[in-house]
């Protein structure tokens, strides 16, 4: 067993203080107690968190390859008019480019960042599967062993979602070079699902779920084959004009509009992005139980859109945060462009509050926290009995936060400055962060450093 005791902790009763936290030896709550003696929790052999703490946040969209490639993906192409289509001929060429150890090495330190601030699980969007000239490995598996070794070594929480990829457009077109590391049949996938399923029974850190990688990669056939499913399925939709005016052209429908007609959305889905939709699409997809997964780091990068969040959030509906392409790491980011997003398109503040719930920062948590671990399919974001110990440790005084207690601290930790007041972070009980940096910290960035100046 293991225990802390928080100054501060906000639980699923509201926040509290003098908070014992017990956890198992499989890393779950097993109980919480305000008003516990710190002393006793000391005498047991507890530790202390001295800060404020709060639930980890789950990460429920990565494509962790793609770490390699930020910041290196900026230049104007030759063409000009640059856009999502132009970035993804860069990925394309960085795809082909790297191999299972410089992979390992990159999702190492993006897991090791993002641990630092305040992600405590990320849900992989692992497509990259193949030899560069698109032959499976040995082990058909190999990269998506090599994301849950990174997972295991940083310490964080996973959600491994293979992702089936099979063409190049809606529906069927001929795929493109680029995209051969990608490419399976149904067989191919089910070989690699069942392969990560083995690797991870039994593992409390892990989960595992399913990810079509969108209308323009798998036949509504294929799609049909993970119907049944009980796990998390997650599918990027509607993220771009060009997207919807091509499933328009080939269905008769917009991507959200077609998967609500033909795919049983339902809490086990999760939809990625979602930047266009109507405003029936929006009520609808609320309405479905479903999560939209929103990663607004990289829709900016990209030159997405504006998610259209008050109608989407007025009609009831779930959506959590994730980094994508990986230029932001940190849950703050992305909840900070979220609302700012929005205070720009509709010049407004506090888009997301309404009359009962006046801090966009909690707000905001609130849904990551609930819509991040139905996405992930495990028990996550609840200080509580029966969720996983994931902890973060804000440091009440990091100057982006004196003075600040509660709610109106979550707003500051969202809204305020560049640093990073994270100091403690825990995950299935056992420290993975301290002092703000990742107890692994050396090693993992010296590896990610010879992966780098060798992909270079």
């Amino acid at each position: 067993m293991t225990v802390f005791f928080a100054e501060t902790a906000l639980t699923t009763d509201g926040w509290a203080d003098a908070v014992r936290i017990d956890a198992d030896a499989t890393g779950a709550i097993t109980a919480v107690t305000p008003g516990a003696d710190p002393n006793a929790v000391l005498a047991e052999g507890g530790s202390r968190l001295r800060g404020v703490v709060i639930p980890g946040v789950p990460n429920l969209h990565s494509h962790a390859f793609q770490r390699a490639m930020a910041g290196a993906g900026e230049k104007r192409s030759p063409q000009g008019q640059d856009s999502f289509w132009t970035w993804r001929e860069a990925m394309y060429r960085h795809a082909l480019a790297i191999s299972p150890d410089q992979a390992e090495a990159v999702a190492a330190q993006l897991y090791a960042e993002c641990l630092e601030w305040g992600f405590t699980s990320i849900a992989e969007f692992h497509y990259l599967h193949h030899q560069p000239d698109g032959t499976p490995y040995a082990e058909p598996a190999e990269m998506g062993l090599r994301m849950l070794a990174a997972a295991r070594r940083t310490g964080i929480g996973m959600t491994m979602l293979p992702s089936l990829y099979a063409f190049g457009g809606i529906f069927g077109k001929a795929p493109h070079a680029g995209q051969r590391r990608f490419l399976n049949d149904l067989d191919g996938f089910f070989t690699i699902l069942d392969r990560l399923i083995a690797e991870t029974t039994d593992d409390p850190r892990c989960a595992i779920g399913v990810a079509p990688h969108s209308l323009r990669a798998v036949s509504p056939e294929m799609l049909s084959a993970f119907h049944a499913m009980g796990t998390p399925i997650h599918i990027h939709a509607a993220e771009q004009e060009r997207e919807v005016a091509e499933c328009i052209a080939a269905t008769g429908a917009r991507p959200v509009e077609w998967l609500l007609r033909h795919a049983p959305l339902d809490r086990r889905w999760c939809l990625i992005h979602c930047t266009h939709m109507t405003p029936e699409e929006t009520r609808e997809l609320a309405a479905s139980g479903a999560v939209v997964g929103l990663c607004p780091s990289t829709e900016a990068s990209l030159g997405d859109g504006i998610f259209p969040l008050p109608g989407y959030r007025a009609a009831g509906g779930r959506f959590g945060i994730g980094t994508d392409s990986h230029v932001g790491t940190s849950p703050r980011d992305e909840l900070r462009g979220l609302e700012t997003s929005q205070r720009l398109a509709l010049h407004q503040r506090a888009v997301a509050t309404d009359d009962d719930h006046p801090h966009p920062g909690r707000v905001m948590l609130d849904a990551a926290w609930a819509a991040g671990a139905q996405a992930s399919g495990r028990p996550l974001g609840r200080i509580a009995p029966g969720a996983r110990c994931d902890l973060v440790e804000l440091d009440p005084d990091h100057p982006a936060l004196i003075g600040h207690a509660g709610d109106a601290l979550l707003d500051a930790w969202i809204f305020s400055g560049q640093g990073n007041p994270v100091r403690t972070v825990v995950v299935g009980g056992k420290r993975v962060v301290e002092a703000g940096r990742h107890t692994g910290a050396l090693e993992i960035t010296e590896g990610f450093s010879r992966a780098m100046r060798q992909l270079a």
